[in-house]
């Protein structure tokens, strides 16, 4: 399979401004959809300050679970420097790895939770699978910014917290195709903005 790069959209239909322009945070609402106009759930949307901020957050810990041989969640993201946990909570053992030039590791065979979580400490696209059962997949998109979510099942996406500025605002898809050229955009008041994507057909 090959792996799409982030793609970098055009900001699309109306904004929906409120609140004072001069507020210290704003909330940046994304709906996303495919070309078929479907909501997409599982799509990654995160924005980066054009200019670096003084004060960052810090990179908040996760958890990838193994549950009836599946990863849980499928897609997650991360800030760089993130770690993360694996619980394996099957009644079997596990072989977790990725050769992703983002984070290559391996956890070999193993039940519980391992002793020491996986710091994803370079931005990009890993992918995870299971060394004994081929049919385990998930993905992690690592970014180097800490304002990002992850659309549900509607296809919205809330970026909650973010500082009045410049961003370059993107997302991402397991299945994206047609990356588009990059746009930036102003958040200074709480915006709400709808975006449509190009699918692969899943597998």
């Amino acid at each position: 399979m090959r792996y799409i790069a982030p793609l970098l959209f055009t900001l699309a239909g109306s904004l929906s401004l409120a609140g004072s322009p001069l507020a210290a945070a704003a909330t940046l609402v994304v709906a996303v959809v495919d070309q078929a106009a479907a909501p997409v759930g599982d799509a990654v949307v995160y924005a980066t300050p054009l200019v670096a901020q003084v004060a960052n957050k810090a990179p908040a810990p996760a958890e990838i679970a193994q549950i009836n041989k599946t990863f849980v969640p499928l897609v997650s993201v991360l800030q760089t420097g993130a770690a993360v946990s694996f619980p394996n909570k099957d009644p079997i053992r596990h072989h977790l790895y990725s050769f992703s030039a983002a984070k290559t590791f391996e956890l070999k065979l193993y039940s519980g939770v391992p002793v020491a979580p996986v710091v994803f400490d370079k931005p990009g696209i890993v992918v995870l699978g299971c060394n004994i059962h081929d049919s385990m997949v998930a993905y992690v998109l690592v970014v180097d910014t800490p304002y990002f979510a992850k659309s549900h099942a509607t296809g919205q996406a809330r970026l909650d917290g973010l500082p009045a500025g410049d961003y370059e605002v993107k997302v991402w898809h397991p299945r994206l195709a047609n990356p588009a050229p990059a746009r930036t955009m102003n958040v200074g008041a709480d915006v709400s903005i709808k975006t449509s994507i190009d699918l692969k057909p899943a597998l």
